[in-house]
């Protein structure tokens, strides 16, 4: 039977939490300081409708101060311009598109939040169905190996093999290799191949919190399409509500369309290019001091780092020495931006 547990790690200007299924990271989901609450999934606010889109079916929402949000609607609940409607995000804004809600009933005011999301220790406890949540420096290693592993492409399947998941603006395209998987029979081999990277691909997906239409080339010819098709309902359930899987194509293809709910981890942590942030690579270097910190009691330690990351640690640095003393600086110095070392002074 497959074991969930669940993480959560406090860190200065950013809570990690982690659901690991089996031992490996599923979840990951990410709070910053000064993530808009109204934005994030869960939250319900007060909105007025701007503008409504009888073609695409949506009507396009004011959270207040110029946050928007989109609202999908059928043909008998069309909403009025101006109305107010109360409404909870059910999708968090990603690169290029803005949240999306549902209504919940009438509003009057000003558009406003009106109940704050979840914390992440409610939906940590909802993701892996147990109330308890491990804090501490277990969940800090935990969540950085999830964090790892949510950047990677090419992940290595059990037995052999690969999976690439690669997401691009119109859907997530995910490539099956079979590498050097033993077998005598290339069409078993094939078929243990395709079934391990069907449920490989759901933990992952989960993890990079992708969603939208999903593509799966499997590989070989000649797939068990009844077999692969109850392995994705398996791999997929506890992303219900929302999951539709179509049959196999004649181009050896299986398409998903799984439910859209936060924010990809990808855009979190990198900028438009794929690189890391410099909040993030910041983040990391006090994670660093934080952990070196803890080692050393009383030592004076020191990041270096790019101009432009320690730019982004400055605010950090000062809740890192709030919590933990003033022993702590940073350092600029020439070289790559992911360049980071820890020292005692």
């Amino acid at each position: 039977m497959s074991e969930r547990l669940a993480f959560l790690d406090r860190g200065v200007g950013e809570t990690r939490g982690v659901v690991t299924l089996d031992g490996r990271p599923e979840r990951l989901l990410i709070r910053r300081d000064g993530d808009d609450p109204r934005t994030l999934l869960g939250a319900q606010s007060a909105a007025r409708v701007q503008s409504v889109e009888p073609v695409l079916s949506s009507a396009f929402l004011d959270l207040g101060d110029g946050v928007e949000a989109m609202l999908p609607f059928r043909k008998e609940d069309r909403p009025v311009r101006g109305a107010m409607l109360a409404v909870e995000i059910r999708a968090e804004a990603r690169r290029g598109k803005v949240a999306v809600v549902r209504a919940i009933g009438p509003a009057t005011g000003a558009p406003r939040l009106l109940q704050a999301p979840p914390d992440l220790i409610e939906l940590l406890s909802q993701l892996s169905r147990s109330e308890r949540v491990i804090e501490g420096r277990g969940a800090g290693e935990a969540a950085d190996e999830a964090e790892a592993e949510a950047l990677e492409t090419i992940f290595t399947l059990p037995g052999g093999g690969t999976v690439a998941i690669e997401p691009t603006r119109a859907l997530t395209a995910i490539d099956v290799d079979l590498g050097e998987r033993k077998g005598a029979d290339a069409k078993r081999a094939a078929r243990a191949a395709n079934l391990a990277a069907i449920s490989e691909a759901a933990r992952l997906l989960r993890l990079k919190g992708l969603g939208g239409l999903v593509v799966i080339d499997l590989v070989g010819r000649g797939h068990d399409g009844p077999a692969m098709l109850t392995a994705a309902r398996t791999a997929f359930a506890s992303d219900n509500p929302g999951v539709a899987i179509g049959p196999i194509g004649k181009f050896g293809a299986m398409e998903l369309s799984l439910p859209r709910r936060i924010r990809p981890v990808g855009e979190i942590l990198n900028r438009d290019d794929g690189a890391l942030s410099d909040v993030s690579l910041a983040l990391r270097a006090i994670r660093g001091l934080a952990r070196e910190g803890a080692a050393q009691p009383g030592a004076r330690l020191q990041a270096t780092c790019a101009a432009s990351v320690a730019q982004a640690a400055k605010p950090l640095l000062t809740g890192l020495s709030a919590r933990m003393g003033g022993r702590f600086t940073v350092k600029v110095v020439d070289g790559p931006r992911e360049a980071l070392t820890i020292t005692a002074l």
